[in-house]
């Protein structure tokens, strides 16, 4: 897929499974799309399954869910509602399509970012059980920029593994604190952008988490950074991009 060098990235290290990237993503989304300005989202792995050597539990996942859903019910989150042996127990199978969608024969950073969003609302929103990869290459179907015959392909490959296992190695160094972790240019770094978050305890401890405060006000003074370095990005179209 042809890209435009000009347009500013932002890259952001997550786990599919986890809210508060989630939250950060949606955030982002929003503010470019309010503005029309295009933004490219290079999408990281952080696998927290892999640091945590466990699924993310669901004890942690639905008080989160429900907390930010509350704060922000724009998202239209539900707490999940399919069979409840239909959980993902695993987030790899997702995080590994949206690595081999870059690849400019299925998606590039566009396709990618695509899929990345129909993975979340797919998990979020409509409780699909995005651990399957009858059930990801489905939402690939549904993307437009993704060519899903090339993504099943790819996948049967075994594409994407690797590079969510580097980015993994990478992660456990001190630059990147967690998911969500956003960088883009002049040295822009932020970690869980707008949120005034902590758990009362431990959730081990049957603590719950509780969001002080959110802002959304970091989207946009990010963009504002982003296109007084990148002026000239502001004149490619969304159909151009």
């Amino acid at each position: 897929m042809p890209t435009h060098s000009g347009i500013p990235t932002v890259t952001v290290w997550s786990d599919i499974g986890c809210p508060w990237a989630s939250l950060a993503l949606h955030t982002l989304n929003a503010a470019t799309e309010r503005r029309q300005l295009p933004l490219q989202i290079d999408h990281r792995a952080f696998p927290l399954e892999l640091f945590n050597r466990e699924p993310t539990p669901k004890f942690i996942v639905d008080p989160e869910i429900m907390t930010i859903a509350a704060h922000r019910p724009e998202l239209g989150w539900r707490l999940w509602h399919g069979r409840p042996e239909a959980f993902p127990v695993t987030m790899l199978p997702a995080m590994e399509a949206v690595q081999a969608a870059k690849d400019p024969a299925i998606g590039g950073l566009r396709g990618s970012d695509e899929l990345d969003r129909a993975l979340r609302k797919a998990f979020y929103a409509d409780s699909k059980c995005i651990s399957i990869h009858s059930v990801i290459l489905d939402l690939a179907e549904d993307c437009e920029h993704v060519d899903a015959e090339a993504l099943a392909a790819a996948l049967a490959r075994g594409s994407g593994r690797t590079e969510v296992y580097e980015q993994w190695r990478i992660a456990q160094g001190p630059e990147i604190q967690g998911s969500p972790h956003l960088f883009a240019a002049d040295g822009y770094a932020t970690h869980n952008p707008g949120a005034a978050f902590t758990w009362t305890r431990s959730p081990y401890e049957g603590g719950f988490p509780r969001l002080d405060a959110y802002s959304t006000a970091w989207a946009d003074e990010l963009l504002d950074a982003l296109y007084a370095d990148a002026p000239d990005a502001r004149a490619v179209t969304a159909t151009g991009a």
